[in-house]
């Protein structure tokens, strides 16, 4: 990493340590069986995903496809459904296997129609053994796809948090975003969401859109808090390879104007919802301060114990992060889904990246030091038989030096107000160097 990088406060999003790019094709194709027969499996989560979207946003690196050939949702849920039965057949006995969370993500889940969805719940209920109305079950769409009759269907089979990609309030912001959207749409929307009565709403934000200015990012907050959200979450712009901005080379190092310009609006945006009574869970989510929890831990998909079905997911073993092959660009995705819905054999990992005690270690601090709560040192102690100055010493005195970690004898490492701010440098610099390594030499496609 050079200096001139270090001097960028946005270079990655850690949404997952490691990121697919370090993830290679396994040459021994463990069975699932074997990955998790010593697993844990009294507290799984579960993604289902779904790779379609109805137009692909202008920031969107995310592994997905505009619209769906005639047959190819049905054929899709069809290879779920077989991917399903040979995952839940590898977990063993079904008295040992109990979910604690679930969520359908994408792409845009709500892509699907009406029946689809119900298909899509009956799955992770029927064939996975989770029950939907007894865990928290996050759900993602968009303002086009949030229809009365998908809301419905939602609701009725145990949705506790719907979360809302809008983006900008400002149409003129959401075109430079490319994301085609009227500002009417987007409130009938929301109306129809807070009828459907799902207890948390979120909504998505993006900073540093070009011609975005203090006062339009005020508005589209305001305009949020008049839906009195449970949760928002505030992202700032990335511009990524292959996508429909691209317009900044990712290899032409940082943009300082930009840089300070998202730097402003977050420090705006954050500073307007906490004096709105939201409290800050991350540099990204805010949550209100009455909102309904959603579990023992809220929802999270970053854990160990973790089964994601569909061709973008990604599974969690201890000993390995496993998921299907990743893409950006259009034509790869065609193709890697157009391999998934024919296949039919689904009882061994195919790519991923195994974990050892170190690339752990480094995972549990990523997970634990960006969240707002911080890395209780105990609880590292216990789970590691180590501290976290004992494993990671310069790496947290380079962070207290530059004023971005609170006291690190303290029993709990926490990152400061502007640490939180400089989150998505914080995360890429704790990368291993084998991590940072092949995503460097990951070939985008």
């Amino acid at each position: 990493m050079t200096t001139a990088q270090l001097t960028s406060p946005y270079q990655h999003y850690v949404y997952a340590y490691p990121h697919k790019t370090a993830y290679r094709k396994l040459p021994d194709r463990p069975a699932l069986a074997s990955l998790w027969a010593a697993e844990p499996k009294h507290a799984l989560s579960l993604y289902l995903h779904i790779p379609f979207c109805e137009v692909r946003c202008g920031f969107c690196n995310l592994f997905t496809r505009i619209g769906a050939p005639d047959g190819l949702t049905g054929a899709y849920l069809d290879a779920l459904e077989r991917q399903a039965g040979a995952v839940r057949d590898a977990l063993g006995h079904e008295d040992e296997v109990r979910f604690a969370t679930a969520a359908f993500g994408g792409g845009t889940p709500t892509f699907l129609t009406a029946a689809e969805l119900d298909r899509l719940c009956d799955i992770a209920e029927h064939r996975m053994g989770a029950d939907l109305r007894a865990v928290p079950l996050s759900v993602e769409a968009s303002p086009a796809t949030a229809t009365a009759d998908r809301l419905t269907v939602l609701a009725e089979r145990g949705t506790t948090r719907l979360s809302l990609g809008i983006q900008s309030f400002v149409d003129s912001e959401a075109r430079a975003a490319v994301r085609p959207q009227r500002r009417a749409d987007v409130e009938a929307a929301l109306a129809r969401i807070r009828d459907a009565r799902i207890p948390v709403l979120n909504i998505d934000l993006i900073y540093g859109i070009d011609g975005q200015t203090e006062q339009t990012w005020r508005h589209s907050l305001d305009a949020a808090l008049a839906w009195q959200p449970e949760e928002l979450y505030l992202y700032p712009l990335y511009v990524r390879p292959l996508t429909g901005l691209d317009r900044r080379s990712a290899d032409a190092g940082p943009d300082p104007a930009w840089d300070e310009q998202r730097l402003r609006l977050y420090r705006a945006g954050r500073d307007h919802l906490l004096a709105h009574g939201y409290t800050q869970q991350s540099m990204r989510m805010f949550r209100r301060a009455d909102a309904p929890a959603q579990g023992a831990d809220d929802y999270a998909c970053q854990t160990d114990g973790m089964i994601g079905l569909g061709c973008g997911a990604r599974s969690y073993t201890a000993g390995l992060h496993y998921s299907f092959d990743y893409a950006v660009g259009m034509h790869e995705i065609r193709g890697i889904i157009d391999d998934y819905v024919t296949t039919s054999d689904f009882t061994h990992a195919e790519v991923g990246h195994p974990m050892d005690a170190e690339e752990a270690r480094r995972r549990h601090l990523l997970q634990s030091l960006l969240q707002a709560r911080g890395l209780d040192v105990d609880d590292y102690r216990a789970r590691f038989d180590s501290a976290p100055a004992d494993d990671f010493g310069t790496e947290l005195d380079r962070l207290a030096d530059r004023g971005w970690l609170s006291d690190t004898d303290a029993a709990t490492l926490r990152l400061t107000p502007e640490g939180l701010a400089h989150s998505d440098a914080i995360g890429p610099e704790l990368f291993s160097p084998a991590v940072r390594a092949a995503m460097a030499a990951y070939e985008r496609k």
